[in-house]
């Protein structure tokens, strides 16, 4: 069973018509999110300890649920639904939508690295958020925009991102290679404001529930050190 992600236009519509459907279908077996899986942590990670907040922005699919689960790692502070790849002034929705920008959805993730580290976001990102072997398109949402990225800010980023794909790739840790691409941050836009957590508040819609709510299920169970059970939400900070 396919559900499709609708474009803003029609989500009320659709939240509403599918609304005790996707309270079945989160009830059920049959859920929309793969398996989890288990790979071991990165070689190359920046150590644990006290500094300021970092930051990381990553894309994998749709950004409600990429959002849903890391505002459930503990150590992370904040995170924000946006768009990054492309220029400001195409960093709408239904613009990005198009799949024409360059942008894809994103998260800019806050974090704190005596808790949890930048290669530990990346692991929960590629074991539970979503399938890096996929190339433009996550499940049923095809297109650019949707595709596997990981966008550095300095160098240590980028070389702790290179090095865990050849890692990964090297140990065959997934059935096809990881397409996983690693640009440079140029900018993160965030999403309009009816995007930003968007899983906490449409937990019965039925896309949320059958493809991103047993991502979070998966995430307490790989990771249960870091799960949280109480997120932390974009809206709060």
């Amino acid at each position: 069973m396919i559900i499709p992600k609708v474009s803003c236009s029609r989500q009320l519509i659709a939240v509403i018509a599918l609304a005790s459907i996707g309270a079945v279908l989160w009830r059920s077996p049959l859920y929309g999110a793969e398996s989890p899986v288990v790979i071991a942590p990165p070689a190359l990670d920046n150590p644990k300890g006290a500094g300021a907040p970092q930051t990381a922005v990553i894309a994998g699919g749709c950004f409600w649920g990429v959002q849903g689960v890391f505002e459930h790692v503990r150590g992370v502070q904040r995170v924000v639904a946006g768009y990054a790849g492309g220029d400001r002034s195409t960093a709408q929705y239904e613009t990005v939508s198009t799949g024409s920008t360059g942008h894809a959805e994103s998260v800019k993730i806050t974090f704190d690295p005596a808790v949890v580290s930048y290669g530990q976001i990346l692991q929960i990102a590629f074991s539970v958020v979503h399938d890096p072997t996929q190339l433009n398109r996550q499940g049923p949402d095809v297109g650019t925009q949707y595709r596997s990225a990981i966008f550095y800010a300095d160098n240590a980023q980028r070389q702790i991102a290179e090095a865990y794909i050849s890692q990964l790739d090297k140990a065959r840790a997934f059935p096809r290679p990881i397409v996983t691409r690693v640009d440079p941050l140029k900018g993160f836009f965030p999403a309009e404001d009816y995007h930003q957590d968007y899983l906490i508040h449409n937990p019965n819609a039925a896309y949320i529930a059958f493809y991103d709510l047993p991502k979070i299920e998966n995430l307490k169970r790989t990771f249960a050190e870091l799960y949280s059970g109480r997120p932390v939400l974009a809206s709060m900070n």
